[in-house]
């Protein structure tokens, strides 16, 4: 099978795609940022709930925006065939993150003695920093899977008049050649 421009893109034109992506990434993690301090402070300063707590709270409504955000218009292209199966790798790698931002808040406040709301914050942007990364790199990776791309259709001269006999004798070519590939490389 021939590969094409198309088909295997050129370094430049991957990392100019990665950067495209890392910038819409950064567009809806801001804005789950933006909920998920504005739901913090609101919850250490009006509610007067504990730090870890608050978190908790601004963490798991950031992360419900940040879904939105993530499957409707920076992964829209993504497989989305098992919905069930996506949204339940979404919670457990964004509840990871969770985990990662309030354990340096955690640490922070209980093991370093930095309890003003100010240094509070400032733990939060470390561990949010952190889990950041982690969770760019599980959701693409993991979550938001890419759509295969489709196979070239390889027809054989002799598929055209055979109907399905073709279909069956190309297959088992293909199967054949694989069979060689893999002699060859062990």
């Amino acid at each position: 099978m021939a590969t094409t421009a198309a088909s295997n893109p050129s370094l430049m034109q991957k990392l100019r795609g990665l950067s495209g992506e890392v910038v819409k990434f950064g567009i809806v993690g801001l804005s789950g940022v933006v909920v998920n301090f504005a739901v913090f402070w609101v919850c250490i300063n009006g509610l007067g709930l504990a730090s870890l707590r608050s978190n908790i709270v601004a963490t798991v409504i950031a992360i419900a925006t940040n879904y939105l955000g993530y499957r409707y218009w920076l992964y829209r292209d993504r497989d989305a065939a098992s919905r069930k199966r996506e949204i339940t790798l979404f919670l457990v790698y964004s509840g990871i993150g969770m985990l990662i931002e309030t354990g340096v808040l955690g640490l922070s406040v209980y093991v370093l003695g930095l309890d003003s709301h100010y240094e509070q914050l400032g733990a939060k942007v470390i561990g949010l920093a952190v889990a950041t990364v982690f969770r760019f790199i599980s959701y693409r990776t993991w979550v938001f899977k890419a759509v295969p791309e489709p196979a070239e259709p390889t027809a054989a001269p002799e598929a055209n008049h055979l109907g399905g006999q073709g279909l069956a004798a190309q297959a088992e070519m293909m199967l054949a050649a694989e069979q060689i590939r893999y002699a060859k490389a062990e």
